[in-house]
């Protein structure tokens, strides 16, 4: 784990520091990239190297240069204290959660949250004695009638991995900072490069790497990073419970954070691009993503983020499930399947109404959500027009 990692690439664009920070081409023989550092056991010449602590590395577990070098660019590009390193996006998670909670605590999650980090909360936590509420994602301010006094977080997730509600983090954050309630964001669908969640008042971020800092759909990978406040907390329950990410992933992880900037900005504009086309079409009867201008969170989204993911749903007038099954089953460039952030695009059937409790998801259609790859808009345009004429024709 990394603190305070790449301090002086704050001032380079984040284009820039995905580029050049945590690599130390003049320790790895000249090497741009640095290399899988596997191994468990770190030697050290004398017993003053022991038991000193100027040793870089001191054991496999807590690091090595395969692993510094993801901490030092995401610590960078979140403005944090240091980050963590996670074998997944959920462990991260559980990870910054344990940070935080003990038992007899009481935590709220907005009842869009990621179903993973739902069911941890309500199974793992609530088998520690941690009580789980839900609130609405739109609730803004107004989540000061929901603390009391045994209130320790609040978990934001802006936009709703499926709904894609924006949440006013700003507003949350005024009302739990002074009661000294933590504010944790899984900011995972806009990165740093176009939300920065720590500047606007939250204490701990969370990203399912696995998505679009990996980008090539090839490994699992999770992060965390704090403010000064948190930090220690968090590097602490990081290593307590021995979490870690192997080197290979990290190694994979910093090859993906290498072109992000360059990606996402493709995977946007496609994004924007297929979302306003469908907004178009008779079937839709609605496009949930929140850059475009019919989205009831437009005017947040633009006073928050720079810019918007690749991921967004869309919900069709209702029909019967084999109408869903000819229009999936006969997809030839979105792929139907779990996570999302890669090169490939994915069509995904989604059903919020099962999950919810705080609020009821309104709509009676079939919802999908979509991941926008690197294909030719054209061609991902085509595919989903053959998919909308065998969803209407069955």
């Amino acid at each position: 784990m990394t603190s305070n990692a790449g301090k002086d690439a704050r001032a380079a664009s984040p284009e820039t520091i995905l580029t050049h920070s945590g690599r130390r081409t003049d320790e790895q023989f000249g090497f741009v990239n640095t290399p899988v550092y596997r191994g468990s056991t770190v030697l050290f010449g004398t017993l003053d190297d022991l038991e000193g602590s100027g040793a870089p590395y001191r054991y496999g577990r807590t690091g090595n240069p395969s692993t510094q070098a993801v901490e030092t660019v995401i610590t960078a590009l979140e403005e944090a204290a240091g980050t963590v390193l996670a074998p997944s996006g959920l462990a991260a998670i559980s990870t910054a959660l344990l940070s935080v909670v003990s038992a007899g605590d009481d935590i709220l999650l907005t009842d869009s949250v990621y179903e993973p980090t739902r069911l941890f909360c309500r199974e793992t936590l609530g088998r520690m004695g941690v009580t789980t509420r839900f609130y609405d994602p739109r609730i803004g301010a107004g989540i000061a009638d929901l603390v009391n006094e045994k209130t320790k977080l609040v978990f934001v997730e802006s936009p709703g991995s499926l709904t894609f509600e924006v949440q006013d983090l700003p507003a949350i954050s005024a009302v739990a900072r002074p009661r000294g309630i933590a504010v944790m964001v899984d900011n995972s669908w806009a990165t740093p490069l176009f939300h920065k969640p720590l500047t606007l008042g939250a204490d701990i971020v969370v990203h399912a790497g696995t998505k679009m800092f990996i980008g090539h759909s090839d490994a699992m990978f999770g992060t965390a990073s704090a403010n000064a406040e948190w930090w220690p907390r968090l590097s602490r329950t990081h290593r307590l419970a021995g979490i870690c990410a192997s080197p290979d992933d990290a190694f994979l992880a910093a090859r993906g954070l290498r072109t992000l900037a360059i990606r996402m900005k493709e995977q946007r504009e496609r994004a924007l691009e297929l979302a306003r086309w469908l907004e178009a079409r008779p079937l839709v009867e609605q496009v949930l993503h929140p850059a475009l201008e019919s989205h009831p969170d437009h005017a947040l989204f633009r006073r928050d983020f720079s810019g918007s993911g690749s991921l967004f749903s869309m919900v069709l007038k209702g029909k019967p499930r084999a109408a869903i099954a000819a229009m999936l089953d006969g997809l030839e460039l979105f792929g139907m399947g779990y996570s999302w952030g890669g090169y490939e695009s994915l069509c995904l059937p989604v059903h919020p109404e099962r999950i919810r409790t705080a609020t009821r998801w309104e709509s009676d259609g079939c919802t999908f959500r979509i991941h926008v790859g690197l294909e030719g808009i054209d061609d991902l345009k085509a595919d989903m027009a053959a998919a909308l004429d065998r969803y209407a024709a069955a």
